[in-house]
């Protein structure tokens, strides 16, 4: 049995992991969930969008599974998935993109998996007003412990699931310290690892090429700016974010979570699309070995998706999040 923290999280949340936890009971999972709260709900309820229980439970088990987290634009606290990646150095950000059946989206053959450095960067909040509200900076931190760390694991992955290319995306013509240092490791390490084949692109000509031809793409690391527009954009060669997992892993602590919002425009409307959710759900099962559950799962999954009838609106279907459920639990 593995205890996992169970974080449902805002808006559409509770109805995507009351769909997970659904088809993991339908098939027995040996998962022992302990339920905590985070984000909005958490701040209007206990004053706290981290909650201290929930950071102890983490701690304790460190193994997440969390839902879809409202951070407030502008004003406010700042995000709750930045801070768990932080406190718990979860350097590594997973997002694989791969064509799915029976949706309809521009590309047919996209197989690609993006790793972004998660812990430094812009992302690290890092600001200051030179002259207020009319002069702001922020700092960008690239270290090369960091970057071997990120661009390892891309290699180390690469290697586990034999897949043939790596490519570092940068922009190093005009950061040249802080992008440049993390090409400079990324050269070094590719040294170890003669079997894969090894590029690096400028950014800018790396979002036009996954646009024109993504099929020449394998696995991808970035630095955590642009890892996490390059992630969006590859997700949406294969229909959007609601179908796409996220893993965040650190070298003894890893959070699993659903790459989309809280969409409280359709919470407790029965409409949310829970594959995102689902597909994190397995990430995590074969994280924690149970590789045959996460493959008879994602079949059924597979073989929902044929049935339009069942499907959510977003996917061109007339069905629910329920509906969708039920029909994943019956191919089970």
């Amino acid at each position: 049995m593995h205890d996992i923290v169970l974080i449902p999280g805002d808006g559409i949340g509770p109805e995507i992991t009351n769909a997970v936890t659904t088809i993991f009971d339908k098939v027995n999972a040996p998962i022992k969930w302990i339920r905590c709260s985070a984000g909005l709900s958490a701040h209007e309820e206990q004053g706290d969008p981290l909650p201290d229980d929930t950071l102890e439970a983490i701690d304790n088990y460190r193994t997440v599974l969390k839902g879809p987290l409202t951070t407030p634009v502008g004003a406010g606290f700042r995000s709750v998935n930045v801070a768990l990646r932080k406190k718990f150095k979860l350097y590594s950000n997973i997002r694989p993109a791969k064509t799915l059946p029976y949706i309809k989206s521009r590309f047919d053959d996209v197989d690609l998996v993006m790793f972004r450095e998660n812990t430094e960067g812009l992302y690290i909040g890092k600001e200051q007003w030179i002259k207020e509200d009319s002069h702001a900076e922020s700092i960008a931190v690239v270290t090369r412990e960091a970057s071997q760390k990120i661009i390892r694991s891309a290699f180390e992955y690469a290697k586990k699931k034999n897949r043939n290319k790596i490519t570092l995306v940068h922009k190093a013509n005009i950061l040249k310290f802080t992008c440049g240092l993390f090409m400079e490791v990324g050269e070094e390490i590719a040294e170890e690892y003669p079997n894969i084949e090894y590029e690096d692109l400028i950014v800018d000509n790396m979002a036009m090429q996954m646009v024109m031809r993504p099929e020449q793409f394998d696995v991808i690391v970035t630095t955590n700016l642009f890892g996490d527009i390059l992630s969006d954009l590859a997700s949406g060669l294969v229909g959007g974010l609601g179908l796409t997992g996220a893993a965040n892993i650190g070298d003894d602590a890893a959070m699993f979570e659903a790459v989309h919002g809280s969409a409280p425009d359709i919470a407790g409307e029965n409409k949310a699309n829970p594959i995102a959710f689902l597909l994190s759900s397995l990430m995590l099962l074969e994280h924690v070995g149970e590789e045959k559950l996460a493959d008879r799962i994602r079949q059924a999954i597979f073989y929902t998706l044929k049935d339009k009838s069942v499907c959510t609106p977003d996917i061109g279907g007339h069905g629910s999040t329920t509906s969708f459920t039920e029909a994943v639990c019956n191919y089970l």
